[in-house]
């Protein structure tokens, strides 16, 4: 890249030492890290003078308003090539990578995410403080167009490709009204566009934003939907809540906000989002083969099913639509693995219970050594489902004992099988008979691990010829 280099060269008066070429995803657009001695920037080359010129003045207006962005520091003569400020390598995408693998974020890791949540509002605001839209690529403002763009980018890229049959005139109209609900608000904001973890640097852990060259005037809920809904970025329900909430305290410097109806505007922008990424995936993916968008389509997918389970009854064809695209064949690996706990009371004369699922069983444990209401001829006839037998257990103790002994070892497994994406976890109770100690503990241990976890569990009694569900808690 010998104009880059001859750029660095003339703003820096040093002949540079190395050029390395950094990795792209989405954009058409080239960098390389460019170094001489100590010093290192940032060079860009991108076809598109009317792009570049919108993130160099964006960059510009945004850092003169004192938000965490890259300085442009040189721009070649015909607007290809500039440098900017090196910000270094990490990501917050990268540093949020395991709670992005198991869906449970360590304590720094959420304080990064409300750090950056945090900040949006501030550049939504301060960025459209005295901003000339006119200079935005590829408009100035977020309007049916953009929003028409956006919807027939799904349908012809995405939509299309599955095969799914669909009638396109009701498909249309609720297009339609979906667009007129995503503008019923006029404000004066940056809207970024592509607000996501993976445009996020850390420098000594406080956030830089980088890519909102895409950006335009626009409502605040937008950003919120990307960054929240990123498809890999796999924000469990409770951690989205917490951020929307951060970044509503942050928005109520700028702008009075009522709560309920603010969450209720930003479900459409979330499933419009989905929407539009799901379009931009399979163009990049299908179209340009690449494979990082590929693999980004089941979390996208999820994320849709997860937002058609309480539906829009604006929109009463999409959403039919994209539930039957949701359970089309092909994408029927890309559903959510989630576990289910398998609990079993047993007789040991008759022998362990077989794995179903094929996984290799899990933990057995042995009540025999417990002391046995068996022995007694008044607990024939009853379970450790019944009071009688519930009494003499707990009143013995060591039924209690055993069980305080076991949740801690219980709970640290089902914990560790969701955060690996485990779908089976069987954990079984044998005693004699399979009648009161092992039915007691099972029944416990089963309404314990439902109340803590919310997973779906399924209880056998086997010997009684019981079974019991305790269904998912959403």
């Amino acid at each position: 890249m010998q104009r880059l280099t001859d750029l660095f060269t003339t703003y820096t008066g040093l002949p540079h030492q190395t050029l390395e070429a950094l990795p792209t995803s989405g954009s058409n657009r080239r960098y390389f890290r460019i170094t001489a001695g100590e010093t290192s920037l940032i060079g860009v080359h991108g076809e598109s003078r009317d792009e570049n010129r919108a993130f160099i003045t964006l960059a510009t207006h945004f850092h003169k308003q004192g938000l965490n962005v890259p300085q442009v520091v040189a721009v070649s003569d015909d607007e290809i090539c500039y440098l900017q400020e090196d910000l270094g390598d990490n990501v917050l995408f990268d540093r949020i990578k395991a709670g992005r693998n198991t869906g449970v974020f360590s304590h720094g890791e959420k304080e990064l995410l409300h750090k950056t949540i945090t900040q949006l509002a501030d550049i939504q605001y301060l960025g459209a403080r005295d901003l000339d839209f006119s200079i935005c690529y590829p408009l100035p403002a977020f309007n049916l167009r953009s929003v028409m763009w956006d919807m027939n980018y799904f349908k012809y890229s995405f939509l299309k490709t599955t095969g799914m049959e669909f009638l396109e005139d009701r498909l249309e109209n609720d297009f339609e009204k979906l667009a007129a609900t995503l503008l019923n608000d006029d404000t004066n904001t940056f809207m970024y566009r592509d607000f996501q973890s993976r445009n996020v640097m850390l420098v000594n852990d406080e956030p830089y934003f980088i890519d909102f060259q895409g950006g335009r005037k626009g409502p605040v809920y937008y950003d919120l939907a990307s960054f929240l809904w990123q498809a890999k970025a796999n924000f469990p329900a409770e951690l989205r809540d917490e951020l929307t909430d951060t970044f509503i305290t942050s928005l109520r410097k700028y702008q009075p906000v009522e709560e309920t109806i603010f969450r209720e505007r930003l479900r459409h922008f979330v499933l419009f989002r989905t929407l539009q990424v799901l379009g931009a995936y399979g163009f990049r993916g299908y179209f340009e083969k690449k494979p990082h968008f590929i693999q980004s389509v089941p979390f996208a997918l999820n994320n849709l099913r997860e937002l058609l389970q309480e539906g829009f009854e604006q929109y009463p064809y999409l959403c039919d639509m994209l539930q039957k695209m949701c359970d089309l064949k092909q994408f029927a690996d890309s559903r959510k693995r989630e576990l289910e706990v398998r609990v079993y009371s047993f007789a040991y004369k008759k022998g362990i219970p077989e794995d179903s699922s094929g996984n290799g069983g899990g933990y057995v444990f042995d009540c025999r050594a417990i002391n046995n209401p068996g022995k007694f001829e008044r607990y024939n006839n009853v379970t450790g489902l019944d009071e009688p037998v519930i009494r003499f257990l707990e009143e013995d103790g060591e039924m209690v004992t055993f069980l305080e002994t076991l949740y801690p070892l219980i709970d640290q497994h089902v914990k560790r099988y969701m955060e690996r994406n485990f779908t089976n976890l069987m954990i079984s109770f044998g005693c004699t008979g399979g009648q009161h100690r092992s039915v007691y503990a099972a029944q416990h241990v089963a309404e314990h691990i439902s109340k803590m976890f919310g997973v779906k569990v399924s209880l056998v009694h086997r010997e009684q010829n019981l079974e019991q569900e305790f269904r998912k808690r959403s």
